[in-house]
């Protein structure tokens, strides 16, 4: 390996991530420092509301998707058996779906 190489595994593997980490540390402190308005009754419902379409539309979808891979998946399997970690890797994929709706919920319920 060469040592140009090298310098370009260092800079995208290590110095990258600490720049985004660094920059989303910032973020999250500049967003935390923010003053946090008392929300009146109609928008607090609308939340409620917001955070409840987004954990059911998630899972609705993450079950579609996990459908469609769970019938992709069982015939990929019945010919090629050595695929089982790219059809369990695409399942977990489809379930992120749902994580991410849930993500989304707690962050809108956390802003009441």
């Amino acid at each position: 390996m060469s040592a140009s190489t090298r310098k370009i595994l260092l800079y995208s593997f290590i110095l990258v991530p600490l720049v985004i980490i660094f920059i989303a540390g910032h973020v999250m402190a500049v967003a935390a420092a923010e003053e946090v308005e008392a929300m009146d009754e109609e928008a607090r419902k609308w939340a409620f509301i917001g955070a409840g379409v987004a954990v059911a539309a998630s899972t609705f979808n993450a079950a579609w998707a996990l459908r469609a891979v769970a019938i992709g998946g069982t015939a990929l399997l019945t010919e090629r058996p050595e695929q089982f970690g790219a059809v369990l890797l695409l399942g977990g994929l489809a379930e992120g779906v749902a994580i991410y709706g849930l993500l989304v919920a707690i962050l809108i319920l956390g802003k009441i």
